[in-house]
C-alpha cells in the first residue's frame, strides 16, 4: 500500500477538461438548487404575508428557523465532509432539503411551514459548505479562483431564477408550487450525483492512500485520454494523515485564519439575508402590491448574476484581500445611496448596483477565501465552523431587521449591515493569507504535515 500519492500535486498539474466541467456541474447543480431554496423565501412571504396564511413575526420565525437549521446543516457537514467523506456528505444534505421541500408543499399551518423550513435548513446549510471545499480540491491553482466564482456565480443566479418564477408562479398557481420546483429538482440533481468521485486530497489526508490512487489513477486515465501525455509532478516525502481534531482550528496558527473567514462569511450571509432577501417585503410593507414588490424586485435581482460575473472575471487576476475590500466599501458606498434616491429607474439603478457588489462580495468570499484558509484534513470543519457562526448572526438578522426597518427605515438596515462588513475588512487587513494562484498544500502550511512534505523529485506518468 503507497503511504503516499501525492494526490495534491497530481491534480494541480492537470490540464482543465471535460472532467473538471463534470465535477463543477454537479457540485453547482446541486449548489443552485439550494440557493434557489433559500431565495424563493423571500417571494414566498411576501405571498403568505399578503394571503393572511402568516403575519409578519412569523416571517421573521420562518426566516430564522431556516438559519437555525443551515447553522446546524453547516456543522453537521463539517464534521461528516472531514470524517466520511465529501460524497457522502453532498448526498446527504441534497436529499434531506429535497424531500423537506416536497413535504412543505402540503403545509396546512404557518407551522408547519416553519418546521418544515427549519428541516431544509439543514440540508441547505451542509450543501453550500460541501460545495465551496470540495470544488478547489479538484481544480488547479491556475483555475481555482475562476472557477471558484464561477460556482458563486451559478449560485448567485438563484436569486435571479428564484425570484423570476416567483413572480410568474407565486400569482398565479401559489406559493406551495415554489417548494414543489425546488423539491423535485433536488431529488434529480441526487439521482445524476452519485457518479462522483470522492476527493483524493482528502481520502490522502486520512490514510486512504489506496482509495486515493484508484480515484487519481481513474481522473488521470481519462484526461490523458483527451488530452494526451500529462505533466510531471513534484514528488513529495512520505506523510502520516493530518491529525485533525475540531481543536486544532484554534491553535495559534489558525486562530486569525479562523476569525477573518469567520467574519467573512458573517458578512456576506448578513448582506444577503439582511437586505437581499427582505425586498419583497419591505416594497409591499411601503405600500407596493405583491406582484409589484416581486416585479421590481426581479429587476434589481440581475444584479446577483453582474456581480458574480465581475468576480469570475477578476478572481484570479486580483488577490482575494484586495477583492473583498473593494466589496465591501462599494455595499457601504451604494447601501448609503440606495435609501435617498427617488423615483423608480435611479432607486432600480442603485439597488441593482448595491446587489451587484453584495455577490462580488458573496462568490470571492464564501467560495474562494474562506475553504482556501484551512488545511485539507480540516477544511470542511474550518469553513463549516465560519458558516456556522454566519448562520447564527442570520438568526438574529430578521428581526433585527424588521426592528431597525420599523424604527429607523431601510437605513437602519443598511448600517448594520455597513458595520459587519466594516469588521470583515479590518480581519482580512490583518490576516495575511493570500490564495490567489497557489496550491492548496502551500496555502495551509499545515503545521502537522508539513515536515513530512517536502520535495524529493519529479514524477511522471
Amino acid at each position: 500500500m503507497p503511504t503516499t500519492v501525492h494526490a495534491g500535486a497530481r491534480l494541480d498539474r492537470l490540464p482543465v477538461s471535460r472532467f473538471h466541467w463534470r465535477i463543477l456541474g454537479l457540485i453547482s447543480a446541486g449548489a443552485f438548487l439550494d440557493a434557489f431554496d433559500v431565495y424563493l423565501a423571500g417571494g414566498v412571504m411576501a405571498a403568505v404575508k399578503s394571503e393572511g396564511f402568516g403575519t409578519l413575526p412569523q416571517a421573521a420565525a420562518f426566516m430564522s428557523m431556516t438559519f437555525l437549521g443551515m447553522l446546524l446543516g453547516a456543522a453537521m457537514a463539517g464534521y461528516v465532509g472531514d470524517r466520511f467523506g465529501r460524497r457522502y456528505s453532498y448526498q446527504f444534505n441534497l436529499a434531506l432539503f429535497g424531500f423537506a421541500s416536497i413535504a412543505a408543499v402540503f403545509s396546512p399551518s404557518m407551522t408547519f411551514l416553519i418546521v418544515c423550513r427549519f428541516i431544509m435548513g439543514l440540508g441547505l446549510g451542509a450543501e453550500l459548505v460541501v460545495a465551496a471545499g470540495t470544488l478547489g480540491e479538484f481544480i488547479p491553482p491556475s483555475h481555482r479562483g475562476r472557477w471558484g466564482a464561477i460556482l458563486g456565480a451559478i449560485i448567485g443566479s438563484g436569486l435571479l431564477i428564484a425570484t423570476s418564477i416567483g413572480y410568474l408562479v407565486i400569482p398565479n398557481l401559489g406559493w406551495r408550487y415554489m417548494f414543489a420546483i425546488a423539491g423535485a429538482g433536488a431529488i434529480g440533481i441526487w439521482v445524476l450525483r452519485k457518479t462522483m468521485p470522492e476527493s483524493p486530497r482528502w481520502l490522502e489526508s486520512v490514510g486512504r492512500t489506496e482509495e486515493a490512487e484508484a480515484v487519481l489513477q481513474r481522473i488521470e486515465a481519462e484526461i490523458t485520454a483527451q488530452k494526451g501525455p500529462l505533466a510531471p509532478y513534484a514528488k513529495t516525502a512520505s506523510a502520516a494523515p493530518a491529525h485533525a481534531p475540531l481543536s486544532r482550528l484554534f491553535a495559534s496558527d489558525m486562530r486569525g485564519r479562523l476569525a477573518a473567514a469567520t467574519l467573512t462569511a458573517i458578512a456576506a450571509n448578513v448582506s444577503v439575508y439582511g437586505f437581499v432577501a427582505w425586498l419583497p417585503t419591505f416594497l409591499v410593507s411601503k405600500g407596493q402590491t405583491m406582484v409589484q414588490s416581486l416585479g421590481f424586485t426581479t429587476l434589481m435581482s440581475f444584479g446577483s448574476i453582474a456581480g458574480s460575473l465581475v468576480a469570475v472575471a477578476i478572481a484570479d487576476k486580483v488577490s482575494r484581500r484586495a477583492s473583498l475590500i473593494i466589496a465591501g466599501l462599494l455595499i457601504i458606498l451604494f447601501g448609503a445611496i440606495y435609501p435617498n434616491v427617488e423615483g423608480t429607474v435611479p432607486l432600480a439603478i442603485a439597488g441593482f448596483l448595491l446587489v451587484s457588489s453584495i455577490y462580488m462580495l458573496t462568490a470571492i468570499g464564501l467560495f474562494l477565501y474562506v475553504p482556501e484558509m484551512f488545511p485539507t484534513a480540516y477544511r470542511l470543519r474550518g469553513t463549516g465552523f465560519a458558516g456556522m457562526c454566519a448562520r447564527a448572526g442570520s438568526m438574529l438578522t430578521p428581526f433585527m431587521t424588521v426592528w431597525l426597518f420599523e424604527n429607523f427605515g431601510l437605513e437602519g438596515v443598511l448600517m448594520m449591515v455597513g458595520t459587519v462588513l466594516a469588521l470583515m475588512m479590518i480581519a482580512v487587513i490583518a490576516v495575511r493569507v493570500e490564495g490567489r494562484g497557489a496550491s492548496l498544500d502551500a496555502i495551509a502550511q499545515d503545521p502537522d504535515a508539513a515536515p513530512a512534505r517536502r520535495t524529493v523529485g519529479l514524477a511522471g506518468e
